[in-house]
C-alpha cells in the first residue's frame, strides 16, 4: 500500500513538472493560463491531486486534501475579487474542511457512518460558525439579522446527538 502511494506521488510530481514545464517553453500557453493572477489554481490543483491519491489507494490524504483544495478556493475568491478582508470570517471554514475530509477519509476505507460520526459535527460547527461570522460582517444583507437561528438549530443539533438512547431508557425502566 505504501509502494502504490509513492508510485502515485511519483507520477502526480512528474505530471506537474511536465506542466510547469511546458508553461517555461511556450509563451502562448503561459500566457492563456495567465499564472500571475490565477495562481491560487495551483493550491486547488494540489487539493486535487492530495484527493486523486487518496481515491486512487491512500485515503489517509483525504484531510490535507480537503483542507488543501478548500485553502485554494478561498484563495482564489479572493484573489478574483479583491476580497481579502473576508478572512475575518473564512477562517471559520476550516473546522468544516476537516469534517469533510474525515467522512471522506472513512467512506473510502468503507465506513461512512464512522466518518459522519468523527467529521459530521465538525462539518456542521464550522458551516454554523461561518454564517454567523459572515452575517456578523453583513456579508448576506437583509438575512444578516436571522443569524441566531443559527444557534438554536446548533443547540437543537447538539441536544439532538446527545439524547439518552432507546436502550438507556428501556434498562432504567427495568430497574424500577
Amino acid at each position: 500500500m505504501e509502494k502504490r502511494g509513492s508510485i502515485i506521488g511519483g507520477i502526480i510530481l512528474i505530471l506537474l513538472g511536465v506542466f510547469f514545464l511546458l508553461l517555461q517553453f511556450s509563451p502562448g500557453l503561459a500566457a492563456q493560463f495567465n499564472l500571475s493572477q490565477q495562481w491560487p489554481l495551483i493550491i486547488v490543483g494540489a487539493g486535487i491531486l492530495f484527493l486523486l491519491g487518496a481515491i486512487l489507494g491512500n485515503p489517509e490524504v483525504s484531510v490535507p486534501g480537503v483542507v488543501v483544495l478548500g485553502t485554494g478556493c478561498i484563495l482564489y475568491y479572493q484573489n478574483s475579487t479583491g476580497d481579502w478582508g473576508s478572512w475575518a470570517y473564512v477562517w471559520s471554514l476550516y473546522p468544516a474542511f476537516t469534517g469533510l475530509g474525515l467522512i471522506l477519509l472513512h467512506t473510502l476505507r468503507g465506513n461512512w457512518r464512522r466518518g459522519l460520526v468523527e467529521g459530521g459535527g465538525l462539518l456542521v460547527v464550522g458551516l454554523i460558525l461561518f454564517t454567523i461570522f459572515a452575517g456578523f460582517f453583513n456579508r448576506f444583507g437583509d438575512m444578516s439579522r436571522l443569524w441566531p437561528i443559527l444557534i438554536i438549530l446548533g443547540g437543537l443539533w447538539l441536544v439532538w446527538k446527545n439524547r439518552p438512547s432507546r436502550t438507556h431508557v428501556d434498562k432504567e425502566k427495568k430497574l424500577d
